[in-house]
């Protein structure tokens, strides 16, 4: 199964932004994603039509599994 690390972070414009990491090191640590979030706010590098993040909202592991079925079709 595929996995994704999203960070959840508020925009200048209120808005929020999703900065995807596929196949993230496991495990996840809460401390190490604050860590990080953080460093990605102060270093002001992220910008978009909805201006710079600005704070942290959230962040979630997404999983995803896929099942082919074989309907017969040629």
């Amino acid at each position: 199964m595929a996995k994704r690390l999203e960070l959840l972070f508020r925009t200048e414009a209120g808005t929020t932004s999703t900065l995807g990491i596929d196949d993230p090191k496991e495990p996840v640590a809460a401390a190490d994603i604050r860590e990080a979030m953080d460093s990605i706010l102060a270093a002001e590098v992220f910008y978009g039509p909805s201006g710079y993040y600005v704070s942290k909202i959230g962040a979630r592991v997404v999983e995803r599994h896929v099942e082919t079925i074989d309907i017969g079709v040629e």
